[in-house]
């Protein structure tokens, strides 16, 4: 059975080898520690089977700069499963605690770049919809948005910022 809760001190070895495993090296791990260190770290979760971490969620501030005013966000990056749990649905309901507990928080809208195929099951649509671009040149269709709350996003025009951490790894 599988356990989704927050990162506690004792998981951070093993938050940093599913990213590792995950991605096939360093870069996310040192990102997660990165942001852990500068306390940039808005939600952690870990999944837990048997006392083993098999997966790893982090969201973290991000701004959009929008020609109102800046528009707070979070941002979900990165998500890891060890290779061995992967497609068995741990990643699933990562994003869906993770998505449920910063709503709980307050957070209006979250951000993520990844797999157009992946994201939009939970709700993400590309970013472009809500005339949001990505401070990264990526293709529009990785680059997706969600409203935790409803209207959140409108009239939000403007590019989203990630933590500067994401631009040293």
């Amino acid at each position: 059975m599988i356990i989704i809760r927050p990162e506690q001190p004792e998981d951070i070895a093993a938050i940093r080898r599913v990213n590792e495993r995950a991605f096939d090296g360093q870069v996310e791990a040192n990102l997660v520690d990165l942001l852990r260190q500068r306390g940039k770290v808005t939600l952690s979760l870990v999944a837990v089977h048997e006392g083993q971490v098999v997966g790893h969620i982090l969201f973290s501030p991000v701004v959009i700069e929008a020609a109102e005013q800046p528009v707070a966000a979070v941002g979900l990056a990165p998500m890891a499963v060890l290779p061995e749990w992967q497609n068995q649905g741990v990643g699933s309901r990562l994003v869906r605690a993770g998505l449920d507990e910063c709503r709980r928080l307050g957070h209006q809208a979250v951000i993520v770049l990844g797999h157009a195929n992946y994201y939009p099951r939970f709700g993400f649509l590309p970013a472009s919809r809500y005339h949001i671009r990505s401070e990264y040149d990526v293709p529009d269709e990785v680059f997706m948005a969600m409203e935790l709350q409803p209207g959140a996003l409108a009239g939000c025009a403007g590019t989203a910022r990630y933590q500067p951490a994401f631009n040293e790894v």
